[in-house]
C-alpha cells in the first residue's frame, strides 16, 4: 500500500508535455552583452504579395527594430535571435489534429483571413507564412526565460491571442501565449502568471486554454463591439474591462489605472505576460478605438511601472496593429521605457 505522502501520479499526457518542454532547445543561453529584445528578420512576412490583402502590417516587426537601431537606441548585434518552434514544441499545447490541419492551405487561408492563400501549394505556405509565425513563437517562449533573468523582455513579434490549443483564427495560427506560459511553469519553477491583454480585441485563445487553471489570472481590456464575440471564452476572463467603439485616450487610461489597481489585491503573480496590441490607435480599421500615439506610450509605461514597482518580471508581445504607423509608435514606446529607466536597451548596456 502506497504511503499517504506519496505524490500523485502525473497523467500520461501531462508527463509527455513535460518531457517535450524539458527537451526543447528554445531556451537559449543569452549573453549579458545582448539586450532582452527578441527579433529575427524571419519574422517579417513577404508572401507573393498576398500579405497585402490583409490589413495587418506584416513588415512592422522589422521596421520597429530599424527605428531602434538607426536612431542609436539598440545595436543589431544586441538583438536576440530565437529558434523556430518545432513540432514537438508546438505539441506542448496544440493537438496533433490541429497541427495536421495546417498542412491544408485552405485551413490556413481561413485562419489568416486571406482567401487566395487556399490556392497556394502548402509547402510555400509553410515556408512563407507559417515559418515566420513559428519563429515568433520561439521568441515568445524564450522571452519568459529572459524576463525571469533580466526583469523584463520584449518579443518584437508574437501575441497571437486568438489561437487556442485546437483552433486558430484572426491571423493567429499558433498559441504562443499559452505555449510561453506552459514552458515557464515547467522550466522556470513558477506557478502564477498574470496575463494583461490590452490588444483591442478579446484574447479568446488563451482564455480557452487556461479556462480552468487557477495559476493564470487574465485581465482583458478590449472593445466589446468587435471580433471575436467569443462569449464562451468571456466567462473565463478573471477581470474583464469592456470598452465601446470610439473610446478616447483619457477614458482609456483611466479605465486601465482602475483595472491595474484592482488586480493588485486579487492576484500575486510571479510573471506578467503583457499583450500590447497597437490596434487601439485612433484610425485603426479593426480596433475602432481612438487612442492617441502618446496614449499608447503612456499605456505601456503604466504596465511596465506596475510590474517594476512590484518587482515582477514582465514580458511584452506586440500583437495586433493594422496601420503603418504602429511600428513607429511601438518604437517610440520602447524608447520611452528606456528613458524612464523601466528597461535598459543596448545603448545602456555598454
Amino acid at each position: 500500500m502506497a504511503s499517504s505522502s506519496s505524490p500523485a501520479p502525473v497523467p500520461a499526457g501531462e508527463s509527455l508535455c513535460q518531457k517535450r518542454i524539458l527537451s526543447s532547445r528554445l531556451y537559449l543561453e543569452v549573453p549579458p552583452s545582448k539586450a532582452p529584445v527578441i527579433y529575427s528578420p524571419a519574422y517579417d512576412i513577404s508572401f507573393l504579395g498576398l500579405e497585402k490583402l490583409h490589413p495587418f502590417d506584416s513588415a512592422k516587426w522589422g521596421r520597429i527594430c530599424r527605428y531602434l537601431t538607426r536612431e542609436g537606441h539598440l545595436e543589431k548585434k544586441q538583438l536576440v535571435e530565437p529558434l523556430e518552434a518545432c513540432k514537438e514544441d508546438l505539441l506542448v499545447v496544440h493537438t496533433e489534429e490541429y497541427l495536421k490541419s495546417l498542412k491544408c492551405s485552405f485551413r490556413v487561408a481561413n485562419i489568416v483571413e486571406v482567401p487566395p492563400v487556399s490556392l497556394v501549394p502548402n509547402w510555400i505556405v509553410q515556408k512563407k507564412l507559417l515559418y515566420p509565425f513559428r519563429k515568433q513563437v520561439g521568441g515568445s517562449i524564450l522571452s519568459a526565460k529572459l524576463a525571469l533573468e533580466r526583469g523584463w523582455a520584449i518579443n518584437v513579434g508574437g501575441g497571437f491571442h486568438h489561437c487556442s490549443a485546437q483552433e486558430g483564427g484572426g491571423f493567429c495560427a499558433y498559441a504562443d501565449i499559452s505555449l510561453c506560459i506552459q514552458f515557464a511553469f515547467v522550466r522556470l519553477n513558477i506557478s502564477s502568471v498574470l496575463i494583461i491583454d490590452l490588444d483591442a480585441h478579446q484574447g479568446n485563445g488563451h482564455e480557452k486554454d487556461f479556462a480552468h487553471d487557477g495559476r493564470v489570472y487574465i485581465l482583458d481590456m478590449y472593445n466589446a463591439g468587435i471580433y471575436p464575440f467569443d462569449f464562451t471564452a468571456m466567462q473565463y476572463i478573471d477581470q474583464k474591462v469592456e470598452l465601446v467603439s470610439g473610446t478616447e485616450t483619457d477614458e482609456y487610461l483611466e479605465q486601465l489605472d482602475k483595472a491595474l489597481e484592482v488586480s493588485k489585491s486579487r492576484f500575486q503573480p510571479q510573471l506578467i505576460v503583457y499583450n500590447a496590441g497597437t490596434d487601439i490607435l485612433d484610425g485603426d480599421p479593426l480596433g475602432r478605438l481612438k487612442i492617441s500615439p502618446e496614449g499608447v506610450v503612456t499605456r505601456d509605461e503604466k504596465v511596465f511601472r506596475y510590474a517594476k514597482d512590484r518587482n515582477i518580471p514582465l514580458l511584452m508581445l506586440t500583437s495586433g496593429g493594422y496601420m503603418k504607423s504602429s511600428a513607429r509608435v511601438i518604437a517610440d514606446s520602447i524608447i520611452n521605457l528606456s528613458n524612464k529607466n523601466l528597461i535598459e536597451l543596448g545603448s545602456q548596456l555598454g
